[in-house]
């Protein structure tokens, strides 16, 4: 059987990798650039920041066991500033995705726009795709899935639907300096949800490079502000929370994640599958918003497909 597989992040290739041990051939199809998505790590001449997700944890014995392998492999490290279970890429928290792409084919700056059936087959739409396949799985975010399953399994697309996912102002800053705060994390306080720096995570050049990431409703109601009045706002809101005046950002930018943080429906399911149809959907919106989720909701996925 072969089977496209839309959406290379942590679901989609935890998907690919079961289907592909199962002896299934595998395409994977993502409009991004580079292996990533919201495990993205950008780099700039001020050094790199995790601008999406900050650290994973393993407490599924068998994602424990993935992350072990990584770690022995030097893609993951503990992080013991963010918990006792919290691990981290290494060099960034793209690696470990970046190293699951490099098994598979996956072809990058590829939006598929639409589904359709060719007979028995499926057609990939708005991508150089010619090769019909048997099956696809849909791993995208709740809201990008919706529209490509609705016009093929409306039911799924209702649970999609159901799945709102919270939005994330994250902006990277840059000092000559380093800020008055010993620790190396700060949650929660007032609109910014979660501050770390980057530089002191395990694997890093060093350097005094700050992730700032605003909390669901901060970002919610300035969604569509311009990036750079998001930025100055969030690092004037850190000189606030550290009761002092910080020496101006060498490197300032910031990134909207529109799709950040999942709400999975009540009635989840961890994956989604007809086997009639030949098409499924994965992700963390259909278990938990973790990234241990996203790579358990597509293993599930994969054992539904081969069972």
């Amino acid at each position: 059987m072969r089977v496209a597989i839309v959406g290379a992040g942590m679901a989609g290739l935890a998907c690919a990798d079961a289907l592909v041990a199962a002896g299934y051939g595998t395409a994977l199809f993502d409009k991004g650039r580079g292996p990533g998505g919201r495990m993205s790590t950008r780099r700039t001449e001020h050094g790199a920041f995790d601008h999406g997700a900050q650290y994973l944890t393993a407490r599924d014995p068998a994602f424990l066991a993935q992350v072990k392998a990584w770690e022995a492999a030097g893609v993951v490290a503990p992080w013991p500033a963010a918990g006792p279970d919290a691990w981290v890429g290494t060099p960034g928290m793209s690696a470990p995705v970046r190293a699951m792409a490099a098994g598979h084919d996956v072809r990058w700056s590829a939006r598929v726009d639409a589904l359709r059936r060719d007979g028995s087959d499926w057609v990939l739409e708005g991508v150089d795709a010619a090769e019909p396949f048997d099956a696809v799985v849909i791993a995208l975010p709740a809201e990008q899935a919706a529209p490509l399953l609705a016009p093929h399994r409306p039911g799924f697309a209702a649970t999609a639907a159901a799945s709102r996912t919270l939005p994330c102002w994250t902006v990277m800053a840059a000092f000559d300096a380093p800020l008055p705060v010993a620790a190396d994390v700060i949650r929660n306080a007032g609109a910014i949800g979660w501050a770390a720096r980057d530089g002191a995570k395990p694997g890093r050049a060093g350097g005094e490079t700050w992730v700032v990431q605003a909390d669901p409703d901060w970002s919610q109601a300035h969604l569509e502000d311009e990036p750079d009045e998001v930025a100055a706002a969030l690092i004037d809101l850190l000189a606030r929370h550290l009761g002092a005046a910080l020496p101006p950002p060498v490197h300032l930018a910031a990134h909207r994640w529109r799709y950040a943080r999942s709400r999975p429906p009540a009635d989840a399911r961890g994956a989604l599958w007809d086997a009639g149809a030949g098409l499924g959907a994965c992700g963390d919106w259909l278990l938990a918003p973790r990234v241990e989720a996203a790579w358990a909701s597509g293993r599930r996925l994969a054992t539904l497909m081969a069972g």
